[in-house]
């Protein structure tokens, strides 16, 4: 009998990918305030400047969350003068039931877009759909079912307007609680990969991804489509600072720093670097500083 709500589809093999993506702010300065209000008002500023054009990009975010009522609303505003809301309501009108809409807009260029979604989940089962009123309509949806640690699911685009499928994929996983692996099969079954997560220990986590991409091979012969491969490691210092390093077959290797400052306060240093061309400017640097209170 399942006895837990399984993930997102979406969200399959996310401890990899959180190992092998997060915490590397390469090639890019980026800056994250989170506060929140006496009335739980949230507000988020982010920040990010591309450290080869210069060019900063931002975002204000807001959030209000009713507890009571199951609501939440969430507006942000972006340098690039893209407004966005977003309203959910949750177990209201039936337990495990998410209602969502979401509309955007951009006045400088007259262009709109909505997004109506419902989300149900149950002990062993979890499942989205989203309809995107202004492309196509577009139909999304996805589905996950579980059961003692095994985990399988779908993912599905439909184009209404043309009456055609516009992507699918397939996914299943297993997760235990020192490790979980997962395999995919994206863009129409034209992307699989295959990933692993393991905590070692309370202090050390390792991971890896490969990928076999079939629109890579020669024209006609899909089996020698190259398989790329990426390894990674994260290492905790202490309860407030750990290390990050991943490395892939291309020989890029990554690097990563992070210390909690003090309580609300961290910064994350990263860099990648080819070692094919360790003489050459073929390398990058970050930083990330993220503030709560």
């Amino acid at each position: 009998m399942a006895t837990i709500i399984p993930v997102p589809f979406a969200d399959l093999g996310k401890s990899t990918n959180d190992l092998l993506g997060k915490d590397f702010p390469v090639g890019q300065t980026k800056f994250e305030l989170k506060t929140v209000a006496p009335n739980g008002v949230t507000f988020n500023v982010l920040g990010n400047q591309d450290n080869k054009s210069g060019h900063i990009n931002g975002e204000l975010k807001t959030k209000y969350v009713d507890y009571k009522n199951g609501l939440t609303v969430t507006e942000a505003w972006t340098t690039s003068n893209v407004i966005t809301t977003q309203i959910e309501v949750e177990n209201k009108v039936a337990k495990g039931l998410k209602l969502d809409i979401t509309g955007g807009f951009l006045p400088s260029e007259g262009k709109k877009n909505a997004k109506v979604g419902v989300q149900y989940k149950q002990l062993g089962f979890n499942s989205r759909a989203y309809v995107d009123l202004f492309k196509g309509p577009t139909f999304t949806g996805d589905v996950v079912v579980g059961r003692d640690g095994f985990t399988v699911g779908g993912d599905v685009a439909y184009d209404v307007g043309g009456a055609y499928i516009t992507r699918f994929a397939a996914a299943a996983a297993y997760t235990a609680p020192e490790y979980s692996v997962a395999l995919h099969a994206h863009n129409s079954f034209k992307l699989f990969s295959a990933s692993y997560y393991h905590r070692i220990n309370a202090d050390l986590e390792a991971g890896g991804k490969a990928a076999w991409d079939t629109k890579a091979a020669p024209a006609g012969d899909k089996s020698k489509a190259p398989v790329a491969l990426e390894v990674g490691a994260k290492y905790y210092l202490d309860r407030d600072a750990f290390v990050k390093a991943k490395v892939n077959n291309s020989g890029v290797l990554g690097l990563g720093y992070t210390q909690a400052l003090r309580k609300g306060v961290k910064v994350s240093i990263a860099g990648l670097f080819d070692t094919t061309k360790l003489n050459q400017p073929a390398h990058k640097l970050g930083l990330s500083f993220v503030f709560e209170a």
